[in-house]
């Protein structure tokens, strides 16, 4: 299936505005630093949440695949998997994953679209597993994204997705950061990217000073957890725009109406980071 009539030109205006972060470009650069240790890790996230070690004859899509690493993730776990991303150069950071791990492979399908293009979703069918970590809230229609995935779950399928969490008036300021940050010519960008590190990590900086570890936390950021880099991440959070966020029970509510049992919760504990949500569909017609 060719991309969407018009996709790469939208996206193309709204950076231009100022209204949309060019996630493909940190997407490319954090590509540089990926090694199989990192994939490793990605891999073993996603075996954790969705509580398998193998997706072996499934059928994965993956909204809005980034770098590719969990299209890669879990294509290494025997799914078949379609990948799209509404920005041109995380598809090809996608594409480019594949051609490196997964040559000419038919089982792993890459391609542009957005979430919010009912035409070109209704062209994909359901799917087993439908994938969605950090995306849907930077669509600028989250409610609408979140709807739209919930279509793309076959029945008895899991969502997995995350979205920001609502910490109110922090996450207010935190949007106006984000829109003078992609509305600064590029670069004057570090005026908002400084002082946003700093006062993301202070806390950790200090703590690590008066146990005689500097700076430890930092350099073990990629050692855990989903095996991304911390620098890429602090420019995705203080870039990422459009910015929208939900409270836990929010989500859980929106999916609960539409035919859906949560199985698998990871929160935040109330930080500015992500709510993760593994959901199973159970309705067999909508």
């Amino acid at each position: 299936m060719g991309q969407p009539a018009g996709t790469k030109e939208q996206h193309a205006a709204e950076v231009a505005a100022g209204e949309r972060f060019e996630f493909g470009k940190n997407w490319a650069r954090f590509l540089k630093s990926l090694n199989e240790d990192r994939v490793v890790k990605a891999q073993r996230s996603l075996e954790n949440m969705l509580e398998t070690g193998s997706l072996t004859g499934k059928t994965f899509l993956d909204i809005g695949s980034g770098s590719g690493l969990f299209s890669l993730a879990a294509r290494r776990m025997k799914a078949r998997v379609h990948s799209f991303d509404y920005d041109p150069q995380s598809v090809n950071c996608t594409r480019e994953l594949k051609r490196k791990y997964f040559p000419d492979d038919a089982d792993w399908q890459v391609e542009q679209g957005s979430v919010l293009d009912e035409g070109y979703l209704r062209g994909l069918g359901e799917f087993a597993v439908v994938y969605s970590w950090g995306v849907l809230h930077h669509t600028g229609k989250m409610w609408q994204a979140l709807e739209n995935a919930g279509h793309l779950v076959a029945p008895g399928g899991t969502l997995f997705i995350s979205i920001y969490n609502d910490q109110g008036a922090p996450s207010v300021r935190w949007r106006k950061v984000k829109r003078m940050y992609n509305r600064l010519p590029s670069g004057l960008r570090f005026l908002a990217v400084a002082p946003s590190f700093a006062m993301l990590n202070y806390a950790h900086i200090i703590k690590d000073f008066l146990r005689l570890r500097p700076f430890q936390t930092i350099r073990d950021y990629g050692k855990n957890g989903r095996g991304m880099s911390m620098w890429r991440d602090v420019i995705d959070w203080v870039g990422g725009y459009p910015f929208e966020v939900a409270k836990p029970e929010e989500v859980f509510d929106f999916y609960r109406a539409r035919g859906f049992v949560l199985t698998r919760l990871e929160t935040c504990r109330g930080t500015l980071g992500c709510n993760q949500f593994v959901f199973r569909r159970t309705e067999q017609t909508r």
